[in-house]
């Protein structure tokens, strides 16, 4: 049998925590900055976790993750 592909997409933007939860960087922090107040911005600093329903999707992308 060979070996599955693991989406190269998802390799870049996923990492899963030893609890098995899949963690992203923030959204919303690429431009538009003025917009935002300085609270917004501190919020979106570092990483969150991927919500219940999209966990099982990534996971397929990563079968060896």
């Amino acid at each position: 049998m060979p070996k599955m592909k693991t989406k190269s997409g998802a390799k870049k933007r996923f990492r899963l925590t030893a609890s098995g939860k899949v963690k992203h960087g923030q959204v919303g922090k690429r431009h538009g900055m003025i917009k935002r107040s300085n609270e917004q911005i501190r919020d979106l600093r570092g990483t969150s976790t991927v919500s219940k329903s999209e966990v099982q999707r990534i996971k397929r992308w990563m079968p060896y993750a």
